[in-house]
């Protein structure tokens, strides 16, 4: 077979596998998921009604090759979102109305509709940070009713009611379903109940298909399902104590509506917490006020309800949070990843370990190490708006800060040393005048004597003080580097003894309140225990200095746009590695034959993943578990520790029972551990993953990454008793 034939092929293959994979995930995100195990249940489950059945598949296929066609954002044609309304339409129109020419016909027609409602909606609604939800299926197939009661039915012939008797109360209607025996299985009421309002979702009134859906619902999320048994258990309780409906709540409105708000709220849209499961609850009453508003007023057109009230509480709620200006710890999943325990494990895991999303990297202001000799909110004087401050002085191994009988500010280690910018800036004020005390004295009429304040962002400013007289190397108005030289550590102003104060400041003015602010990365010292901080804040008499870069383990993970390598595997097989960036310009480093991505940061100091996507035995995922976090420093003081998105442990029992409870208390932890030897002309990154689990800790993977002078040559992983070996060759560096 020729090459371009074999390519030609390969290509058609992979368009099948996402075409089918869009079909699932239309399915599946009808409980907002991405699980192919969920969405092919879901299908299966759309054929016991097979006039529904068939027409919602035909619906959905038709619609994935029109947005596929004309050439619409890929991610979102992948994520179902453009195709799952054509679903419910096709679902809805197959089991409300018998096949006939006319059938086909309209459902064609609407199919259209659906699609560029689906497609404004997503679009407009998502300038707002919302979802279009199921409103496009709504809008289309009142359209179709209304245009059907105006035009003789336009050939539909309708089943049994044209009112949709299946969307009131006490009305069971199971004909032509498949397994509808079952509803008379010997189950109590409540929970016959509870299946039947799930099947609601695919418009069917069946135990049968509750009990799938059930089952694919629980592989895909635990959280999902419990928030279901929430919403359903609080609506029942509810008209229990109120008799809103005397002969119950309709099985659809339990589940299309009551059911699905829970889920929404409580744990797709924001991150799972007592929190989110608590407002959960609050939309129930509030979904009952709404179905019966939209009952009354519908009624007038002869419309059903459908989804809309689920569609009114959703969206009213998410735009409700989103006007928040502290959002506190409530929070909206920033980064939707189709499954609330992946929103949950990766949100914690980012705030933990994501730190150059948060902070602007400050580093220390001088070079060598120094000791802190008052931290935050220290004995002398650091109180009050000026509690977070901390002075540096240069200690001996006896602890002394000059030479013996000191007399003068010469005398004195620091005195004289140069201080640095901590980070990129502009100077903002300067005093550069004040003479240097003597020692023992203070000057409080200029209490901060000579300093120097550094604008580095909109509200962000570090100030040096004390520095010595006339030994300032910069203006005000001058741009700064991180590491250029600002002045000389001195004596002036209120310091009886030669040291460095530091503070960080929202305002521009000397003196002005200090806030907290970590320093980006640093080695600590505190008695022989000797580590890597990372945005950290160093506790009083705590030595530190800064992180010795090493030139060569910098330049072997400085994975740039446009670097392309090979991997060759120890069977053989090759594999081609690319990095890109994505529309938010955020870099990932891309497996051609896996089609996985593994996303990352490269700031001056280290290399880290932050997320992956796609097969987690691909070769990536391996390189994405062995180099979890690099710092460019070698030697066992730059040992650094991390800890990977619980996610990615995988599916058992045990995950299962901490998947229930995480909204409210987390008990495991994958932790990661490397450091960086030199071994002869080489440097060699050793990396361990352990598992916590309730106090126990286990070692499950151990990996080796080699670097030579032409970057990174090749790792060795083991894990779960199975080894990965791959060389790594540079194609491209650009």
């Amino acid at each position: 077979m020729c090459p371009h034939k074999q390519q030609t092929d390969k290509q058609l293959k992979k368009r099948i596998l996402h075409f089918f994979q869009a079909l699932l995930n239309s399915y599946a995100i009808l409980f907002f998921s991405q699980n192919s195990v969920l969405g092919a249940l879901l299908v299966v489950v759309s054929f016991f009604n097979p006039a529904a059945g068939l027409s919602g598949l035909v619906a959905v296929c038709a619609s994935l090759l029109l947005v596929n066609a004309l050439g619409f954002v890929k991610e979102n044609i992948q994520a179902g979102l453009y195709t799952f309304n054509s679903l419910l339409l096709g679902i809805g129109l197959g089991t409300f109305y018998y096949y006939n020419t006319a059938f086909w016909l309209w459902l064609g027609a609407a199919c259209v509709i659906t699609v560029v409602l689906s497609v404004t909606l997503t679009a407009w609604l998502g300038k707002y940070g919302l979802p279009a939800l199921s409103l496009p299926f709504v809008l289309a197939f009142w359209l179709l009713l209304s245009a059907v009661t105006g035009y003789t039915e336009m050939g539909l012939l309708p089943k049994e009611s044209y009112m949709l008797n299946e969307l009131s109360p006490g009305y069971h209607s199971s004909a032509n379903m498949l397994f509808a025996g079952f509803n008379q299985m010997p189950l109590p009421p409540t929970v016959s109940l509870f299946f039947r309002a799930l099947s609601a979702v695919l418009f069917q009134d069946n135990v049968m298909a509750g009990i799938v859906m059930s089952i694919g619902l629980f592989i895909h999320s635990r959280i999902s399902f419990s928030l279901l048994v929430l919403g359903f258990a609080a609506a029942c309780l509810l008209n229990g104590l109120t008799h809103i409906y005397p002969d119950g709540v309709s099985h659809y409105h339990l589940g299309v509506n009551f059911m699905m708000v829970t889920v929404a709220i409580g744990g797709f849209f924001l991150i799972p917490s007592w929190r989110s499961y608590l407002w959960a609850v609050v939309g129930v009453p509030v979904a009952f006020l709404v179905v019966g508003a939209c009952t009354k007023m519908l009624s007038i057109y002869s419309l059903p309800v459908l989804s809309l009230p689920f569609c009114i509480i959703t969206l009213s709620l998410l735009y409700f949070f989103i006007l928040r200006a502290n959002p506190g710890r409530l929070q909206l999943t920033p980064v939707q990843h189709y499954s609330p325990e992946t929103n949950l494990y990766q949100y914690y895991n980012n705030r933990e370990r994501q730190h150059d999303a948060q902070y602007f990297k400050l580093n220390l202001p001088f070079m060598g190490s120094w000791t802190v000799t008052q931290g935050y909110h220290g004995d002398i004087t650091h109180k009050g708006g000026w509690a977070h401050a901390l002075d540096f002085a240069i200690l001996d191994e006896d602890g002394q800060s000059h030479l013996p009988d000191a007399t003068l500010p010469e005398h004195f280690y620091c005195f004289g040393k140069p201080v640095l910018a901590c980070a990129d800036g502009v100077v903002d004020s300067l005093i550069n005048h004040v003479p240097d005390n003597e020692i023992g004295q203070v000057n409080t009429v200029q209490n901060w004597g000579n300093c120097i304040v550094i604008r580095h962002l909109s509200g962000l400013y570090t100030q040096v003080s004390h520095l010595k007289q006339y030994s300032a190397k910069v203006n005000v108005g001058d741009f700064v580097k991180q590491g250029d030289l600002l002045a000389l550590c001195g004596n002036s102003g209120r310091s009886p003894l030669p040291h460095l104060h530091f503070q960080a400041q929202a305002a521009p003015y000397i003196g002005s309140r200090t806030v907290p602010y970590p320093f980006a990365a640093y080695i600590g010292k505190q008695g022989a225990d000797e580590k890597l901080f990372n945005f950290k804040i160093p506790e009083a008499g705590t030595v530190v200095s800064s992180l010795e870069i090493n030139p060569m383990l910098k330049a072997a993970f400085s994975l740039q746009p446009g670097y392309t390598a090979s991997m060759v595997t120890a069977n053989g097989e090759t594999q081609t590695w690319e990095v890109h960036t994505d529309s938010l310009n955020h870099t990932y480093l891309y497996s051609v034959q896996d089609d996985s991505m593994a996303y990352f940061v490269n700031n001056d100091t280290s290399f880290y993943f932050t997320s992956f996507f796609g097969n987690q035995s691909s070769l990536l995922y391996s390189f994405y578990l062995a180099a979890y976090r690099v710092v460019y420093s070698v030697g066992n003081v730059a040992t650094v520790t991390d800890s990977y998105p619980l996610q990615m442990e995988g599916s058992h029992i045990g995950m299962w029972l901490h998947d229930l409870v995480a909204p409210f208390y987390r008990f495991n932890r994958r932790g990661y551990q490397s450091c960086s030897q030199h071994q002869h002309n080489k440097i060699i990154i050793h990396a361990t993953e352990y598992q916590e689990t309730a106090g126990s800790k286990k070692q499950v993977m151990e990996a080796c990454i080699q670097i030579d002078n032409n970057g990174v040559a090749g790792f060795t992983l083991t894990r779960n008793k199975q080894k990965t070996e791959a060389q790594w060759y540079t194609v491209s560096t650009y």
